[in-house]
């Protein structure tokens, strides 16, 4: 099995790239026509991901990675969901073991204009136009990974490339050989999903079906562990990885609301962007300090940044009524949300402010865009952190996955390269994962404690670890690329990992 499984995400390699291909090119037909042509500015983005997972159900069903077309539909949040099982191997469907897949499929902006200017040869939807004004330079200075010149026929380019459409695209392909090699389905059941609107609101698609379709559930519907297929890959220590972890996030929104008047008068108001100037400032200086900033010898260090403003005035000449800032806040073992928070509110600029006759209001907002079926989230912008621990089953079975299907075939590299053995590591960014992780005792999620999900605390989660196609610090920039010799390694660790996982579990109990 284990030769049959590479060959195949060998030889459907170029299949992948097509894939790939498409779903990052599919936002140019929209983007620039009018919407009552159809068209719409956003495409591809959180909550606009609608024609690039009609494409991807379409290609689904025509691979055979479904063994037909009903197994393959929209939730109600508007994740792209498809299951396969084996219904021949005589298993009762409560006994069968449980493995989702979980990749996003919206993008960041793409800054289309951007990319022709700085590239020469590259569009962000197209990929490359044309290689005779590729500016190598230029690339290799804002990419963290590429390889030789004489190797970029194996690079992918376009927005989502990295992050994280070969993800997804990679699920496809590992489906489809799941139901093409005999055996590799027996006993287990494989959901696979290519959720929405995880660049806005991260794990908010997980977050719907933990809380709306898990609670209750028979065992056949919960997972026994999760593969995660944002990219894995590392600029310095080697392409796809297996991550087992990474830090949480928060977004922490700050309105200050003074006075408006006419600039010319400014004494006659009170201005919220002069006196948050002030707050920018002193919370910089404390973030770059340290200090109330937890560390973790395995996640890293908590840290914070200002990522996104908006200001109402009532004109460029005036003193303006409200400016309203956020804090992106990554969050490690020892973070609190609440503290967090207060270390914000307990700044001498925050209480000058407020002496001034300013309001200053700090909290965590809430994330309440529709997706593109119209669901509303409105969960409160904190994602939590996880560690699946390095000794668990599904880390053990996922580096032997590695071993028998990847290893024999690589020749050990540096750099961005891929790795003969498998490497254990954790994400810098976030992930889904982070919408998995629920209050165990209140969640209504039975069987956890037979599927061996992972507590911290009053917390629980599935036993989740990341594997994809892609290096994290290639992603969200002009230029994103993905190598598609990961596809190989990516696509036959997923598709080994099942049987393999509820052979070395049943052994462990």
């Amino acid at each position: 099995m284990d030769k049959t499984i590479h060959a195949l995400a060998v030889k459907y390699r170029p299949l992948a790239v097509e894939i790939l291909r498409e779903a990052i090119r599919i936002p140019a037909d929209y983007v620039d026509r009018p919407a009552d042509q159809g068209g719409d500015p956003h495409c591809g983005l959180s909550n606009h991901e609608g024609p690039r997972l009609e494409y991807l159900r379409q290609r689904i069903v025509e691979l055979g990675a479904v063994a037909q077309a009903e197994d393959v539909f929209f939730d109600d949040f508007g994740n792209l969901v498809w299951e396969i099982s084996d219904p021949t191997d005589g298993i009762d469907p409560d006994d069968k073991t449980v493995i989702w897949y979980d990749g996003h499929s919206d993008t960041v902006a793409a800054l289309r204009k951007r990319w022709r200017e700085a590239t020469g040869g590259l569009d962000c939807y197209d990929g490359l136009v044309d290689e005779t004004k590729l500016q190598e330079d230029f690339l290799r200075q804002e990419l963290g990974w590429l390889p030789p010149r004489d190797e970029w026929t194996h690079l992918v380019w376009g927005r989502g490339s990295a992050d994280q459409l070969g993800g997804v695209v990679s699920q496809v392909i590992a489906t489809k050989i799941l139901r093409e090699v005999e055996g590799a389905l027996r006993g287990v059941i494989v959901r696979s999903y290519a959720s929405v609107a995880e660049e806005d609101n991260d794990g908010g698609g997980p977050m719907h079906v933990m809380a709306t379709e898990l609670p209750g559930a028979p065992a056949a519907r919960i997972p026994d562990a999760v593969i995660l297929t944002e990219g894995t890959g590392d600029r310095y220590n080697g392409a796809v990885g297996i991550y087992r972890g990474q830090r949480g996030r928060m977004q922490i929104e700050v309105t200050v609301t003074g006075k408006s008047c006419h600039g010319s008068m400014p004494a006659e108001g009170r201005n919220p962007l002069e006196y948050a100037a002030s707050i920018l400032v002193e919370a910089t200086e404390q973030a770059k300090s340290g200090e109330g900033f937890a560390h973790d010898d395995f996640l890293g260090s908590g840290t914070r940044t200002a990522s996104w403003a908006s200001l109402d005035t009532p004109s460029d000449c005036a003193v303006p009524e409200r400016f309203t800032f956020r804090f992106d806040r990554r969050l490690t073992v020892g973070d609190d949300p609440t503290r967090a928070i207060a270390a914000i509110e307990d700044l001498p600029s925050v209480a000058v402010a407020r002496d001034a006759g300013l309001t200053v209001e700090v909290h965590a907002p809430r994330y309440t865009q529709p997706t593109w079926k119209g669901t509303l989230p409105s969960n409160t912008q904190i994602y939590p952190g996880w560690v699946t621990p390095e000794n668990h089953v599904a880390i053990e079975a996922a580096a032997e996955s590695y071993r028998r299907v990847a290893s024999p075939w690589i020749e050990d590299g540096e750099g961005g390269n891929l790795r003969r053995d498998p490497r254990v590591d954790r994400w810098i960014f976030s992930t889904d994962g982070v919408g998995m992780v629920v209050e165990a005792d209140s969640s209504g999620i039975e069987h956890l404690d037979r599927k061996r999900w992972v507590r911290s605390g009053r917390f629980a989660h599935p036993p989740m670890f990341g594997i994809g196609p892609g290096i994290e610090h290639n992603t969200h920039k002009i230029g994103e690329c993905v190598d598609s010799r990961e596809f190989d390694v990516a696509i036959a660790v997923m598709a080994r990992f099942p049987t393999l996982f509820r052979e070395i579990s049943a052994r462990s109990h």
